[in-house]
């Protein structure tokens, strides 16, 4: 049996942090249903990079997994200080 390639499959291979998996899901989407703007719009997320310009890398790579409310706090006490 063939697996489905749906929105919902590649958002799950994002959040696994399959980008490219996830890309290649959009892309399939798009070629049947080339209006999808969901799958437009995640396609292109995905192949855009975040630039935060001079951005500390460590705080970076934790802004981007940052998953609890500890850690949102963590973050907002951190801009508040730099």
């Amino acid at each position: 049996m063939a697996l489905k390639k749906t929105l919902t499959l590649a958002k799950i291979y994002e959040n696994q942090g399959l980008l490219e998996d996830a890309a290649q899901i959009y892309r399939e989407i798009l070629a049947d249903d080339p209006d999808n703007i969901e799958a437009i719009l995640s396609l292109r997320r995905l192949e855009k990079p975040l630039d935060f310009g001079g951005a500390n890398k460590e705080m970076t790579d934790f802004f981007a997994k940052m998953e609890s409310a500890a850690e949102f706090a963590e973050f907002e006490r951190y801009l508040a200080f730099n």
